[in-house]
């Protein structure tokens, strides 16, 4: 039979835990002794001048931001009076206890900060010991952008000199696994070769900082493409680039891209010159809609209307469904195709006679100039 008014166990063990209870009850004792000892201090202290009490006043209005800085070295209780006459908390002594009790106070960071009126104490906790948020920027590059207008992208987003940026990609700070750069590589090396996307960077972040990751995204992006198609066909994955990025320049819509990319593999095969307005484009330098008999006669590598097979370089950068549709062309025998929709859709076609009435029809329809 069990009974219930035996003494407690009073070997070693027993006597074990009593005291870590002990050590554990005289710590907060200690804690609340030294905190509230310095309460009382001062609340004599404003009694006998009549003032209020310097660790409690009027708080933040709910909702509204305030922004504080805490000093390198700042104590647990320089934080608490700072954030009382800030407003943050009403009463400094009782945060300070909080962050003991939380046995926090070798953690708390130094930096700048914004509280917002009504937070709960473990939460300005938690910020402190998280430490200040970093400052961020952001940047989007479109795709089908040359590499001198990402870097202008990137200078006005960073606030990194444009100057900086070139530096970087022709110094060799910068560097990509996509194809064999030149011992000292012009801009016109990297073109086609930093990925178009949504990037978030910390404010801090120098152009090699930048670059790197938009080179090392592209890489990722290519190696995540299935090859096996074009490379049975005989192109490597940089050609398989340059093809992309023709693709990205002259079509709006994904429904066109593979059907674009068989045009190419098509004329490549049958050793026709590819013949796209946009290689003349860049040739030229310019973004123009309109060609002229004496553009089409340019004396450049990316004249594809002189000169048979790829441009030596890709024209732009190509997004992830051009990269997919240089990789896995549409099954067709289509040699030409033109602008035909105000969506910016093609029609496609194997007949010259056919592509010639379609391209009169998208003149006249001012689709065409």
């Amino acid at each position: 039979m069990t009974s219930y008014d035996q003494e407690p166990e009073s070997g070693p063990a027993g006597r074990a835990v009593k005291l870590v209870v002990l050590l554990g009850v005289l710590a907060v004792l200690a804690v609340v002794a030294v905190v509230g000892g310095r309460r009382l201090g001062r609340l004599v202290g404003d009694n006998i001048s009549g003032s209020e009490g310097a660790g409690t006043g009027v708080t933040v209005a709910p909702g509204r931001e305030v922004e504080v800085v805490i000093s390198p070295g700042a104590t647990a209780e320089d934080i608490a009076s700072l954030l009382a006459a800030k407003g943050v908390v009403r009463d400094g002594l009782e945060f300070e206890l909080a962050i003991r009790g939380a046995g926090a106070q070798e953690r708390l960071k130094a930096g700048t900060y914004v509280f917002t009126g009504g937070m709960e104490l473990n939460d300005i906790i938690a910020d402190l010991e998280a430490g200040p948020p970093v400052a961020t920027f952001w940047v989007t590059i479109p795709e089908g952008l040359r590499v001198v207008e990402i870097l202008d992208v990137l200078a006005r987003s960073s606030g990194v000199e444009q100057i900086e940026l070139e530096a970087a990609l022709t110094g060799g700070t910068v560097t990509t696994g996509l194809r064999e750069l030149p011992e000292q590589p012009t801009l016109g090396d990297w073109e086609g070769l930093l990925f178009p996307d949504t990037y978030q960077f910390e404010a801090d972040a120098s152009a090699s900082d930048i670059l790197r990751r938009l080179a090392a995204t592209m890489e990722k992006r290519v190696d995540d493409v299935d090859w096996t198609a074009l490379e049975e066909a005989g192109f490597t994955h940089y050609e398989g680039i340059v093809i992309a990025s023709m693709i990205e320049s002259e079509t709006r819509l994904d429904r066109d891209r593979p059907l674009v990319s068989s045009v190419v593999q098509n004329r490549l095969s049958q050793g026709m010159p590819l013949q796209i307005d946009a290689t003349i484009l860049y040739a030229l330098g310019t973004r123009g809609v309109g060609l002229t008999t004496e553009d089409l006669a340019v004396e450049s590598p990316y004249n594809t209307y002189l000169n048979q097979g790829l441009p030596p370089t890709p024209i732009g950068t190509p997004g992830r469904g051009s990269l997919e549709a240089a990789a896995a062309p549409a099954t067709t025998d289509f040699l030409f195709y033109v602008l035909t929709g105000e969506d910016g859709s093609h029609s496609f076609t194997a007949s010259y006679d056919e592509f010639l009435a379609w391209k009169e029809d998208a003149r006249a329809a001012g689709l065409l100039p």
